[in-house]
């Protein structure tokens, strides 16, 4: 046993005597302290959100908005101070990383005029400023068309106005900072979207209508889709399940598809090419009878698909905007990086008339 002992103790003694022998020999490289320099720049601050002269409309008196910006220095930020209508509403002393302060602060906001401007200050005394301006107003609203049971302004904010319910947001859905109605519409970011419980929704003919500018750099992605889970279990899990409900979403740069399930089969409306112009505002509508389906272009039926029986929602839960997850993925339609604005569902199948209604309405 003593042997052994001391075998152990001369094996361990070599390797120390290894790795010493090899620092000398430069094989492992010393730790060298950089001098990070001369402060030189001024430190960088952008609000990401909300937008500048966002007007928050909303049918409650009060909404939870998120404040977000990010502040950047070359050597080393020291404060940010955040200061909402003359009145400091964050400081911020102390950060993981100096260099680089990414920071959201929730709001309760209530109506009025507001003035949000965030300063940072770095190591040699160098300020920056940003201020935008943002309004909100509470503004009750009456459902403007026959069988409208949905309706999202996306004016800077989620929410239902028809049933005075916040909509989720996945992931960082941003805003576009224009909009064909109002000022600030919905901008696709990766990974992010929104989603929307089916309740009031399920009627065997359904209606949607909505301003969509293209983002054409994307092809694949969901639009709107309203799908059931194939694994329930593992809803992060691949999901394709196509015999109940619907999914309208982007095969190409300007190839848009609609897809309906009847329970135990699926039917295709495929136009092909929509022939739409990226940079600029469209006016998207598709219908869904027991017959049959329609896809509108500002107005215009572009395809008519029939339906030999009625579209199920059979085991959907919910309707997903802007993206084909978390029901519609394995074909690579996540989601869509677009901007969407003044979103309508119906629980009809919109006559070429009302869709025409409809975009005459929300035309500006």
């Amino acid at each position: 046993m003593f042997k052994q002992y001391i075998v152990k103790k001369l094996s361990l003694l070599s390797l120390v005597l290894v790795i010493a022998a090899a620092c000398q020999q430069e094989e492992i490289d010393d730790i060298t302290k950089v001098d990070p320099g001369e402060d030189q720049a001024a430190p960088e601050v952008e609000i990401t959100s909300p937008g500048d002269d966002t007007d928050f409309q909303t049918t409650t008196e009060t909404v939870m908005i998120n404040i977000a910006f990010e502040a950047t220095d070359d050597i080393e930020i020291t404060e940010i101070s955040v200061d909402l209508n003359g009145e400091e509403l964050e400081f911020y002393d102390e950060f993981t990383d100096y260099r680089i302060v990414d920071k959201e602060v929730p709001y309760e906001l209530s109506d009025g005029e507001y003035t949000l401007t965030v300063t940072v200050t770095d190591i040699a005394g160098n300020t920056t400023s940003e201020t935008i301006n943002f309004s909100k107003e509470t503004v009750p609203y009456v459902p403007q068309f026959d069988g409208e049971a949905f309706y999202m302004n996306l004016n800077g904010g989620y929410a239902d106005l028809i049933s005075n319910r916040e909509i989720t947001a996945v992931g960082e859905p941003g805003f576009a900072g224009e909009a064909q109605i109002g000022s600030n519409a919905y901008a696709g970011n990766t990974d992010s979207y929104l989603t929307a419980p089916v309740e009031g929704l399920t009627s065997l003919t359904f209606s949607a209508t909505f301003w969509y500018k293209l983002d054409a750099d994307q092809e694949k992605a969901g639009i709107i889709t309203a799908s059931a889970l194939q694994n329930p279990e593992n809803p992060e899990g691949p999901q394709n399940l196509r015999t109940s409900g619907f999914r309208f979403f982007r095969e190409g740069t300007d190839v848009f598809k609609l897809n309906i399930g009847n329970g135990s089969a699926e039917a295709w409306n495929d136009p092909g090419s929509s022939n739409i112009s990226s940079g600029e505002w469209t006016h998207i509508a598709f219908t869904i009878s027991e017959t049959e389906t329609v896809i509108y272009f500002n107005g215009e039926a572009i395809n008519t698909s029939t339906l030999d029986a009625p579209m199920s929602w059979e085991g959907v839960d919910l309707i997903s905007i802007m993206s084909g997850a978390p029901g519609f993925t394995e074909w690579g339609h996540l989601s869509d990086l677009s901007y969407m604005d003044d979103l309508r569902f119906f629980n009809k199948a919109l006559t070429a008339e009302e869709v025409n209604e409809v975009m005459g309405y929300t035309e500006e």
